[in-house]
């Protein structure tokens, strides 16, 4: 029988809802949580499991397989915005020139074409084509920004904003939780009561993608999708290398990452093997003032995750609650403790004194973008010897976290016995 990708995702969305329900009607009003409700949970998760390996392998087969004339009419992948139909004339037209470019060079380009390139510049439209750069058209340069969001978490819960400039920027901070109004009587003056403001540096650093090397084949088949490969090349470059800044960035010469800005809210116990227990989630989901926790997340490795879903609370339930597909209506992420989940690989993996989990209102880490991402072509000796070309993308971004009230607090492993 054909595989059905659509049919697994609606089973798949089918057995989370049955898992949830099985969380949230066992437990409670005198019920308890026992064996055959414990067997019904893994199994179900087992075959979430089997399915989501499943519907991955064939969907990397129909990506590879994807249609000829498709990529040929300038799309990309299924799905993808600027694909025809989806995104209209102008982004097809955008990726033709870039295509156009990428495989000749700046002299593959008409005069008309490099009108059209000009008009379409999303950073600096004074660059000079004959020094080899080429600033991306904006519909690209969108496209590389926002898929640097798949590359670790951090763009997809924290607050993402450009500036045209990437001039030095100090960001207002003032720790108000601890701050109360009063009531005054008849006649009776306010009392006074000064905020205190402070600052937090927000500043930009330049980031390459290093140099990406094509060789002369692949640009000379004309069924070779290269300005994809390329896209696709620069956006997992620059989203790792970000995104781990944005991470456990060191805030010396790089961005300040939210695990190294953040405090630690719970410290574990001491072992030899690392452990998460119920105890200390709820401690640390605690620690966080109730004022940052409405809009609060977990973030962790995805090995933490492995240790958390073995984790049950005080009446023997499961804490993990799997989600599914939010591209449905009523989808659902990933729950821990009623409260979403976000994966990111570049936090550290559970060992002893490691910081492995954050939590907290992660909007309060703020990632500022200079919008101007510009990819350079060399065909210079260096790269015609070895019958390559040479691509070469820069961009300006950094991140730190405006806050002094403790909106994310981290877990921190004990030491080991």
């Amino acid at each position: 029988m054909p595989f059905n990708i659509q049919a697994e995702r609606e089973r798949r969305t089918a057995l989370a809802k049955d898992t949830r329900n099985l969380l949230d009607t066992n437990t409670g009003d005198g019920k308890t949580w026992n064996a055959d409700h414990q067997k019904k949970y893994d199994e179900n998760v087992a075959e979430i499991e089997r399915i989501d390996a499943s519907i991955e392998r064939h969907q990397k087969m129909m990506d590879l397989t994807a249609d000829e004339a498709f990529r040929n009419a300038g799309g990309r992948e299924h799905g993808d915005p600027r694909a025809p139909g989806a995104g209209g004339n102008q982004a097809s037209s955008e990726v033709k020139l870039f295509d156009k470019w990428a495989r000749g060079g700046d002299s593959a380009l008409s005069a008309e074409d490099w009108q059209q390139v000009n008009a379409a510049m999303s950073g600096n439209p004074n660059l000079n084509p004959e020094q080899g750069g080429y600033t991306v058209p904006t519909t690209i340069a969108s496209s590389i920004l926002e898929a640097l969001k798949a590359y670790g978490g951090m763009r997809q819960v924290a607050d993402v904003f450009s500036t045209a400039g990437g001039e030095p920027m100090q960001y207002p901070t003032s720790d108000g939780t601890s701050e109360e109004g009063e009531i005054v009587s008849e006649n009776q003056s306010a009392t006074d009561a000064d905020t205190t403001f402070g600052t937090k540096g927000l500043s930009v650093y330049k980031y390459s993608s290093k140099v990406i090397t094509v060789p002369w084949e692949l640009l000379q088949d004309s069924t070779a999708d290269i300005s994809g490969f390329i896209e696709r090349r620069l956006q997992s470059r620059l989203g790792r290398v970000t995104n781990r800044h944005y991470t456990v960035g060191t805030g010396n010469g790089q961005p300040m990452g939210v695990v190294t800005a953040a405090s630690v809210g719970k410290i574990g116990l001491v072992s030899d093997l690392p452990i998460i227990t119920y105890d200390d989630l709820v401690e640390l989901e605690h620690s966080v003032d109730p004022a940052y926790r409405q809009l609060a997340h977990w973030m962790m490795h995805d090995d933490s995750l492995k240790i958390i879903r073995k984790v049950k609370d005080e009446s023997g339930r499961p804490i993990f609650v799997p989600g599914y597909d939010q591209g449905n209506p009523g989808g659902a992420p990933d729950r821990l403790l009623n409260r979403n989940i976000q994966i990111n690989q570049h936090m550290a993996s559970p060992a002893a004194g490691a910081k492995s989990l954050a939590f907290g209102d992660f909007s309060f880490y703020k990632i500022r973008d200079v919008m101007a991402v510009t990819l350079f072509r060399f065909n210079d000796s260096a790269y015609i010897k070895k019958g390559q070309v040479g691509f070469l993308a820069w961009m300006r971004t950094g991140g730190n976290l405006i806050d002094v009230g403790g909106a994310v607090k981290t877990f921190q492993h004990g030491p080991a016995a």
